[in-house]
C-alpha cells in the first residue's frame, strides 16, 4: 500500500465539538471508508515483567500490564473515531501493540482481554496479526480495483457493441441505397439503351432518314439498342420488359 493513496499518518482531525485528534495510522478501504491504527501504546509495565529478577515482581508487572491495556482500550472506546470529521471510519479501531510477546503474553494472561476489547469496538492488534490485517485490507483493495476495472471494461463493450450496432445499421442503410441506386440505374439503361423502343435505337434511326450528326453514340451501346429489334420482331420470347 501507497503512503498517501491507501493510507495516510499523522492526520489532524477533529469532531463536531471542534476538539482536534490525530490518529497515528489512516488505512483507506474501498467504498470511501477508512480504518484507524492507533500505536501509542506505552510497554512500561511490560518491560519490568521482561527485567523482573522474581516471580513477585513478574506478577506485578504483568497486572500492571493488563491494567495498562484496559485502560488504553477505554481512552480509546472513548475518543469515537467514526465520528471524525473528513472520514467515514468503520466503528472498530485497531490498537497496536508494537510489541509481539507483549500482546502474547496478555493474551495468555486473561484470554477475556480480547472479548472486552470488541465489546468497545477495539481490535488488539500485535506485528503479526496487523500484517494480517493489513493483507486483508490490501485484498479488499485488490478486489476493489478489479471491480472497477471490470466495469470499465464492461462500459467500453457496451460503447463498443453500440458502436458496432450502429456501423451495422449504417451499412444496412448503404446496401438498400445501392440497390435502390442499382434499380434506378437499370431503369434508366433500359429507356437508353436495353427496354424495347429505347432511346439510342430511335435516335440511330434518325441517321438512316438522313440526319447528319458530328459523332456517333458508342457502337457497344448501339449494338445493344439495336438488338432490340429481335426482340420486337419475337415478342413471344420477351418475358421480362
Amino acid at each position: 500500500m501507497r503512503e498517501g493513496h491507501e493510507y495516510q499518518t499523522q492526520v489532524s482531525l477533529q469532531n463536531e465539538a471542534g476538539k482536534r485528534y490525530q490518529p497515528d495510522v489512516i488505512v483507506h478501504l474501498p467504498q470511501e471508508k477508512q480504518v484507524v491504527i492507533d500505536s501509542k501504546m506505552v510497554l512500561v509495565a511490560y518491560e519490568r515483567y521482561f527485567n523482573a529478577e522474581t516471580d513477585a515482581e513478574r506478577d506485578c508487572a504483568l497486572s500492571d500490564h493488563l491494567l495498562a491495556l484496559r485502560n488504553h482500550i477505554r481512552g480509546l472506546s472513548q475518543k469515537d473515531y467514526h465520528q471524525l470529521k473528513g472520514i467515514r471510519s468503520l466503528d472498530y479501531v485497531l490498537m497496536f501493540i508494537p510489541v509481539e510477546p507483549a500482546f502474547q503474553v496478555a493474551i495468555q494472561a486473561d484470554p477475556n482481554l480480547v472479548k472486552e476489547a470488541m465489546e468497545s469496538n477495539i481490535i488488539l492488534v500485535s506485528p503479526t496479526t496487523l500484517l494480517v490485517a493489513l493483507r486483508t485490507i490490501d485484498n479488499l483493495w485488490r478486489n476493489d480495483r478489479q471491480n472497477q476495472n471490470a466495469q470499465v471494461i464492461a462500459d467500453k463493450a457496451s460503447k463498443l457493441y453500440d458502436k458496432l450496432r450502429l456501423f451495422v445499421d449504417d451499412m444496412e442503410g448503404l446496401g438498400g441505397a445501392l440497390d435502390k441506386a442499382n434499380q434506378s440505374y437499370q431503369g434508366a439503361m433500359n429507356k437508353l439503351a436495353t427496354g424495347r423502343g429505347n432511346a439510342i435505337r430511335q435516335a440511330e434511326s434518325f441517321k438512316q432518314l438522313g440526319v447528319e450528326v458530328k459523332r456517333s453514340i458508342s457502337p457497344s451501346l448501339t449494338e445493344i439498342a439495336q438488338n432490340d429489334a429481335l426482340v420486337e420482331r419475337q415478342p413471344d420470347m420477351d418475358k421480362v420488359n
